[in-house]
């Protein structure tokens, strides 16, 4: 479990709720007053309690063993995936600008034509205009086409058939055989790593989705300490310029890009993946049989 690299009253409530104790009860164990437990939680992030109250809370969730370790992230994450951004409502109210694919249903939102900022050097870079998937294909997407298809399931699922709680969840167990032959019979493409990364970044080649701040919270990596994957539509605050989800995080995805024969590049690391692999801008490629609990894909199609 990833430590906390500091703690305000936000995580504090979630480590109790974790925990499932009163408060007066969680007061004690860390050695303040219930009073200055209320008073923490209430301040939310705005409270940063002392060092040694600090060094307490550490050991506590070090200490609390795995399940409880899971629910605090999973409450911790899910807070700062849920918490308002003003640049986020915005671009969630863009609805109208979606559209909706034919086949699979999924929503595609509109890249323009034009020159982005591409790669760590931010090298000007065009594009025609496209469209792309708002979220990666899910489980449930990928199992209209082998129900369509009769393509082969994924690897983890049960006797072929999807399990109920994770139909949100992006499919994995993937190659990139299985997303292109996903993308063909659903009138598209896989993006090539040009159209991935502008569709991520923006026009002015944003370091992260959100911006420039390495915010973890903001996505499904390792340092959130979930260990899963999540629903595609969770971390509205981690939403990119153009209004896809999923752009850092929860798991990687195939594009068309073909660095060398038998090999495709991947973008967007995942929840396996520590934060500081998460830039859109940089590179990652894998075999094209290459197939794991991490790695999934969206689609594109022209404008």
């Amino acid at each position: 479990m990833t430590g906390v690299p500091r703690w305000t009253g936000r995580e504090i409530r979630a480590l109790r709720t974790a925990l499932r104790m009163n408060g007066r009860s969680f007061a004690d164990a860390v050695g303040v007053s219930h009073r200055m437990l209320v008073r923490w939680e209430a301040g939310g992030e705005a409270v940063v309690p002392r060092a040694g109250n600090q060094a307490a809370l550490d050991t506590m969730l070090a200490t609390a063993g795995r399940a409880v370790q899971e629910r605090f992230a999973a409450l911790n994450t899910a807070a700062a995936a849920a918490a308002e951004d003003a640049r986020a409502e915005q671009l969630l109210r863009r609805e109208t600008q979606y559209t909706k694919s034919p086949v699979d249903g999924k929503l595609m939102v509109p890249v323009e034509e034009g020159i982005y900022l591409a790669g760590p050097a931010g090298t000007p870079t065009w594009t025609a205009a496209y469209l792309i998937d708002v979220y990666p294909t899910t489980n449930a997407d990928y199992e209209r086409f082998i129900r369509a298809t009769g393509h082969p399931a994924p690897r983890h699922w049960p006797n072929g058939r999807c399990p109920a709680d994770i139909f949100d969840h992006p499919v994995v167990w993937v190659t990139w055989s299985d997303a292109a032959a996903y993308a063909q019979w659903a009138g598209k493409t896989l993006p090539t790593s040009q159209q991935w990364e502008k569709a991520a970044r923006g026009p002015k080649g944003n370091p992260y989705p959100w911006g420039d701040a390495p915010t973890a919270a903001k996505c499904n990596v390792h340092d959130s300490g979930i260990g899963r994957t999540t629903p595609v539509s969770r971390y509205q605050s981690g939403v990119s310029p153009y209004g896809a989800y999923d752009m850092c995080g929860n798991v990687w995805e195939w594009t068309a890009t073909e660095p060398e024969p038998g090999r495709h590049e991947l973008k967007g690391s995942a929840f396996t993946s520590p934060f500081t692999r998460a830039a859109p801008a940089l590179f990652n490629d894998a075999a094209d049989r290459m197939s794991d609990n991490d790695t999934g894909f969206r689609c594109a199609s022209p404008a």
